[in-house]
């Protein structure tokens, strides 16, 4: 058996879909036009064949990631999947290692995906880089411990007449954070104004403060019959939270609380740095339920370390342990940086922290710091140089991404 890794033909399209459609076993559908197939073209994938068979389907978006007030170009990794009967032949590590080099090339300095197993990623070097909640309350559960409810006016509108103001809104509240996307109008329709029979119409509520300028929104369905409650069995699902002042998000929440029929509201993907727990009167009644967010790949050091906000001026020599995926990576990096931007080169010096490729996702992201990584043994240094790696790669919010992709 030979296997070829290339990119699929347009006419060889439905049979991705087919793949994408028995490994996660229809949950994007059961046809070749499903959402694996319609949401990718073909030049994004890189799939294997056996001879005119596709034996193991991929894909890379190409994204544009925020990292702490940058603009980080980014593979977008999914639609990975492999036909059973060509399983533990190393296929999907080949074609891993091939778009590595494809991603570098392309001028992507980080890969990331959602991980359906986390087993499967981390040889290949991919880091869990964020985490979310999912919050669970009944509205007459939302109450502040200090009794301000906000005081921006908040308005309801539809999709059409307020995507624009909800693009604005959202370029703001990402600019400085970390892991959020560039949103392109199909990621938005893919996810935060999507809808079907199950979930009903997609709502759009706008918040404006006392000057009248927009300053956040909330966009979300609601259904009938969700919740077992004799007067209140509505739920609200949340599928976007965006908020530029911490007014805007009271009266946000105050807002979702009006909604009297509703019996549950629920927020898949909140921020693990979400204010709701230390603003509610009892935040134990958001039933927070932790969950993984997205991992993270260094595909380019210096590149990826280049194109990353810092936010304070520094320097730091890492070595980076060798990389079998991605040979280029391996080696002693000098990172200089300040606010205003940052400078990556060689090094033949002493390394001030030593660290693999997998830790320093975790690190580049944000959501581990150079002092976690080194008590538990991923990154090694001594104490000063470890404190200076924690400050020089801290960020301004959690790292976070509520796009699925």
């Amino acid at each position: 058996m030979t296997i070829e890794v290339r990119a699929a033909r347009a006419d060889e399209m439905d049979q991705f879909g087919l793949i994408g459609a028995y490994v996660y076993a229809g949950a994007f559908g059961d046809g070749p036009d499903n959402v694996v197939s319609q949401s990718n073209r073909p030049e994004w994938t890189l799939c294997a064949f056996d001879g005119a068979r596709m034996a193991a389907s991929y894909s890379c978006f190409p994204f544009t990631m925020r990292a702490n007030g940058r603009a980080v170009a980014m593979g977008g990794v999914t639609a990975v999947g492999t036909l059973p009967e060509y399983r533990r032949q190393g296929i999907v590590r080949s074609i891993t290692t091939r778009s590595f080099a494809d991603m570098r090339e392309r001028g992507q300095a980080v890969a990331a995906l959602w991980a359906s197993q986390a087993a499967i990623y981390q040889r290949y070097g991919y880091a869990l880089s964020s985490a979310m909640v999912t919050y669970r309350i009944d509205t007459v559960d939302v109450a502040f411990a200090d009794g301000n409810g906000g005081s921006a006016r908040v308005a309801r509108t539809d999709v059409e007449n307020g995507f624009e103001v909800m693009k604005k809104l959202y370029i703001e509240f990402v600019a400085l954070r970390t892991g959020y996307l560039h949103r392109s109008k199909p990621l938005w329709m893919n996810n935060v104004l999507s809808s079907n029979p199950q979930t009903g119409p997609l709502h759009v509520a706008i918040a404006y403060a006392p000057n009248g300028a927009p300053a956040g929104y909330v966009a979300y369905h609601v259904r009938n019959e969700k919740v077992a409650h004799p007067t209140r069995a509505q739920e609200l699902v949340v599928k976007d939270l965006v908020w530029l002042n911490a007014d805007a998000y009271r009266s946000l929440w105050s807002w979702l609380g009006r909604h009297d029929l509703v019996g549950r509201i629920t927020w898949m993907r909140a921020p693990v740095d979400d204010p709701a727990p230390e603003l509610l009167v009892e935040p134990r009644l958001l039933n927070p339920q932790p969950r993984d967010g997205f991992w993270l790949r260094v595909v380019d050091v210096p590149a990826a370390l280049a194109q990353r906000g810092y936010q304070t001026s520094d320097a730091i020599t890492l070595d980076v342990a060798k990389d079998d995926l991605a040979p280029w990576n391996g080696g002693r990096i000098r990172l200089e940086c300040s606010p205003d931007g940052a400078a990556v080169a060689p090094s033949q010096g002493k390394a001030d922290v030593a660290l693999s490729v997998k830790a320093l996702a975790s690190l580049y992201s944000g959501y581990r710091s150079a002092r976690q990584l080194a008590q538990w043994g991923m990154l090694d240094g001594d104490d000063a140089a470890v404190e200076r790696a924690t400050r020089i790669f801290a960020t301004r919010h959690a790292p976070h991404c509520p796009d699925h992709f």
